[in-house]
This record gives structure tokens, C-alpha cells and sequence, in this order.
């Protein structure tokens, strides 16, 4: 497989583009995060997508807080997720790892950039989607696949 273009490494909140799932029940945001023990991390708040080739790259989890107080978010490269239901994301890691990643803060991070997500790739120990040889993950999704279903 190539490498990435520069200009397909940048990556955009789903919900601040004009594409939409094809169908909305496979819209991840809003379900609840489980790690590989069933400890509940939190819910997806968005997904970061690659616009170009239309493929979710990144999560960013909300977890805790009250009323937006003490809530924190975390991003997790979309190639630590093993599987999706209705309700949940399940994920290859452990709430405890998740907790200790690299901070993120989305109100400091205006437009993020290749080398905001390095950080989380190297945490999670998976290969960044720009690198030469990168495969997207398969994982079971409502007996369908995530990529490719988004339409303008």
C-alpha cells in the first residue's frame, strides 16, 4: 500500500463535514465504550475521519464529569476497536491504559494535525494510517464494515 498524500494525513470531525452514514444505524457517536474487561470508559463523542478516503481514523471519548464539570475525552486510534453493537464499542485495551494515555484537550486543539494523533499511535502501539504499509482494521460492525459508508 502507498503512503498517504500530506493532504490526505489530516483528519476532520465528522460532524463538521457535509457527509452523512449512509445508514444512521451505524452511527457510532453517543455509545457507550467498553474496554477488553467490560469496564465502561465512557461514550463516543465523535469520530475524526479521513475525508479523502472516508474512513473513521479516530475516537474521541468523553468520560466522567457532570454537566461538562470534570469530564475528560481521549482519542483513541479507531484500530484498537475489536467490536460494535447497537449499544456498545468494544475496545482492545483497558480502561486503566486509556485513562494514563496522552492528554487531549479539544478546546486547545483548534485544527488537529498529523502530528496531534503520533502521540496516540505510539501509546496504543498501532501503526498511524499514513505509514507505508497500514491496512485497515476488520472488525465486526453490525455484520458490516464502517469504511466507505459515508455519502454527500
Amino acid at each position: 500500500m502507498k503512503q498517504l498524500e500530506p493532504h490526505n494525513a489530516e483528519l476532520v470531525r465528522l460532524s463538521e463535514t457535509q457527509l452523512m452514514l449512509a445508514d444512521e444505524a451505524q452511527d457510532i457517536r453517543t455509545r457507550k465504550v467498553v474496554d477488553r474487561n467490560g469496564a465502561e470508559i465512557g461514550h463516543v463523542a465523535e469520530v475524526f475521519i479521513d475525508e479523502h478516503e472516508r474512513k473513521v481514523r479516530m475516537l474521541e471519548i468523553r468520560a466522567g464529569g457532570f454537566l461538562g464539570l470534570g469530564e475528560r475525552h481521549f482519542l483513541l486510534p479507531v484500530d484498537t476497536v475489536t467490536s460494535v453493537t447497537k449499544s456498545d464499542v468494544c475496545v482492545n485495551e483497558t480502561l486503566e491504559r486509556i485513562v494514563g494515555s496522552p492528554v487531549y484537550e479539544p478546546r486547545l486543539i483548534e485544527k488537529p494535525s498529523q502530528e496531534s494523533w503520533e502521540p496516540y499511535y505510539g501509546y496504543f502501539g498501532v501503526s498511524p494510517y499514513w505509514g507505508s504499509g497500514y491496512a485497515y482494521p476488520k472488525f465486526p460492525i453490525q455484520e458490516t464494515e464502517l469504511r466507505n459508508r459515508f455519502v454527500r
